[in-house]
């Protein structure tokens, strides 16, 4: 499993507030599991020729679009966004992936 975020997992920021690539990331974790974290550096609002990065390019081709967060699972499929993301992690919890 991994989670691509843009430059950052982490929930809370003292400037910018709630960050959603790290609510996202957290509620992943506070779900029991340990995703490998991806920096997918740069800003969807930009043009693609500068989402250069290898991140925003492997999001590209997974999802069609450059936003992040994404969390790909292990079988392949992916979760597109933080809301999604926050719902996935709630209704799939580790510990009953793993029971």
């Amino acid at each position: 499993m991994r989670i691509y975020v843009c430059w950052d997992n982490k929930a809370k920021h003292p400037i910018i507030g709630e960050h959603p690539c790290g609510v996202a990331y957290e509620a992943v974790v506070e779900a029991g599991y340990e995703p490998e974290v991806v920096k997918a550096y740069g800003w969807a609002k930009l043009p693609q020729a500068l989402n250069f990065t290898s991140g925003r390019k492997e999001v590209r081709e997974l999802t069609g679009r450059d936003e992040v967060p994404v969390l790909v699972l292990d079988d392949g499929g992916f979760v597109a966004g933080t809301a999604e993301i926050v719902a996935w992690a709630k209704a799939n919890p580790a510990a009953a992936a793993a029971g």
